[in-house]
């Protein structure tokens, strides 16, 4: 690639000294080598004058401009290209990447829309279109163009499969996927990415065998989560709990593989299992700041004056975790707002018996025991 962009540039700049002979020539190369195109272009903006009309000329300096990352000074040369000799695909590539590094993907857009109105069966223009728009079904309409222009692509292959996927059109996903590992039966990133689909279809046979090869090549988490749960509706729970342990040893449980874990277990009768990992399922599906949620519905109640509410959202939150924010919230609401004072002094006591106490908490501790006094004298 970079041979082939070098001779692009020395043919460039060949056909600029024929058309202007104070160009040195030499200069222009070194730059080129050194990849000083930001001073390249400005020599060659010193030798031709800037209303000048010739597109070669043009072409090099709005080059260069890119090259050095002045992406104003390039968009601006090659528009100006583009209103002298209007509809060249390199030229509107080259404006659609510009815009597109600048974040301004609707012109970016817009410059591949006219290479496709130009070349309808430009397979690159597509596959940056679909990179460009938020819309799920306009995504894949551009994937499939792209895909039927050539279907053995990799990456517009594992784009339209993904987004298939998203759509839940499993079969059409596996089949774009099959096809362009028919033409690379090496690519490991388009059998990782046929897994999940494969599943979903039920080919758990085929899971099995492409991700015990994919395993043996890497130990990635992904892959075991796939390769376990096919083993599991196989019925074979051994490989699928070894598996199982693996994803666990890697930190990279969750929910789901817990889940799996445990109803493997229960295949095998061995309910101790089951149970440890049934409430591991538990624990992991609770978000950690459930208590913190209950804990806010519980402050909005009280500042509504909807105290009975109140205590039952605190006292939901210490179901979820036991925290000394909860007591002190109960005991404050059963001790101002209730009147309950037994409730408020057992409250008060399990915020002082908590461990995770500390320095900032001095002044809260304080008035809890000042309280606590207060309370037990009536």
């Amino acid at each position: 690639m970079k041979r082939y962009l070098m001779l692009m540039l020395l043919n460039l700049v060949q056909l600029i000294c024929v058309a202007q002979q104070n160009l040195d020539k030499e200069k222009l190369l070194e730059l080129y080598q050194s990849q000083r195109y930001a001073e390249a272009a400005s020599y060659l903006k010193s030798v031709y004058p800037a209303e000048t009309t010739d597109v070669k000329a043009l072409q090099q300096i709005a080059y260069c401009h890119m090259m050095a990352g002045q992406l104003v000074e390039a968009e601006k040369n090659y528009l100006k290209i583009n209103e002298f000799s209007p509809n060249q695909l390199p030229v509107l590539f080259s404006l659609a990447n510009i815009n597109s590094r600048r974040g301004n993907h609707r012109n970016a857009a817009t410059f591949l829309n006219q290479i496709i109105a130009i070349d309808t069966n430009n397979f690159n223009a597509y596959k940056r279109l679909a990179d460009y728009t938020d819309s799920l079904a306009l995504k894949v309409k551009y994937l499939q163009i792209a895909n039927k222009i050539n279907p053995t692509e990799a990456d517009v292959a594992y784009d339209l499969a993904a987004a298939y996927r998203k759509s839940e059109l499993y079969d059409a996903a596996y089949a774009t996927l099959k096809t362009a590992i028919a033409a690379d039966t090496g690519h490991f990133v388009l059998q990782q990415a046929l897994l999940p689909i494969a599943n979903s279809l039920k080919k758990y046979s085929e899971v099995t065998v492409i991700g015990e090869k994919l395993l043996a090549n890497d130990s990635d988490a992904k892959v075991m989560i796939d390769v376990a749960k096919a083993y599991f509706y196989l019925k074979n729970y051994q490989k699928a709990i070894a598996l199982y342990q693996k994803i666990e040893a890697m930190d990279m449980q969750n929910e789901a593989t817990l889940y799996f874990s445990t109803l493997c277990y229960r295949a095998l009768k061995n309910y101790n299992m089951a149970a440890k990992y049934a409430k591991l399922t538990i624990t992991e599906g609770i978000s950690r700041n459930t208590a913190a949620y209950y804990n806010l519905l519980g402050d909005v109640y009280q500042e509504n004056g909807q105290f009975t509410l109140a205590a039952n959202a605190f006292k939901k939150a210490l179901s979820f975790d036991v925290n000394k924010g909860s007591y002190y919230r109960l005991a404050i609401l059963y001790d101002l707002k209730l009147k309950q004072s037994k409730n408020a002094i057992s409250y008060y006591q399990l915020y002082l018996g908590r461990k995770d106490l500390q320095k900032d908490d001095e002044a809260t501790v304080e008035y809890v025991k000042n309280r606590l006094q207060a309370l037990r004298k009536k």
